[in-house]
């Protein structure tokens, strides 16, 4: 499908223009920003998915080229939205599993803390000369 893409120079119309395949990767899932409303992935596949349904009106005349070349770029978007929302859970994940590690650490300097505390003044004196 990426292949068929390149070889057709496919380009999506966005609000700021044409963007490449290539550039897909770089869009935003959803629109971030309220200046750039229809600047997302999510967007540009619904409005191609739209054009999609306007046009089949028959499912006994075969689809016409436009048509195709607008159903292979509503896949590739399917899978791009696919594969960054998989990233994104991924990352997420990393990011929550990160704080826990961070947490059970710093708990663990409090219990050295005050197991040091806990010492006496002689073994206190005895660990540091061992020092």
């Amino acid at each position: 499908m990426f292949e068929k893409a390149a070889r057709l120079k496919l380009r999506f119309e966005t609000v700021k223009g044409q963007v490449t395949v290539e550039d897909l990767w770089d869009m935003p899932l959803v629109s971030r920003e309220i200046s750039s409303p229809g600047f997302s992935l999510d967007e540009m596949a619904i409005a191609i998915n739209g054009k999609l349904k306007i046009k089949q009106e028959s499912f006994v005349t075969p689809l016409t080229c436009d048509d195709s070349i607008l159903s292979l770029k509503l896949d590739i978007l399917k899978r791009v939205i696919e594969i960054k929302m998989k990233e994104a859970k991924d990352n997420e994940e990393v990011v929550v599993k990160k704080a826990r590690k961070e947490y059970i650490l710093s708990i663990i300097k409090e219990k050295q803390t005050e197991a040091l505390r806990d010492k006496s003044i002689e073994e206190l004196e005895k660990e540091l000369d061992s020092l």
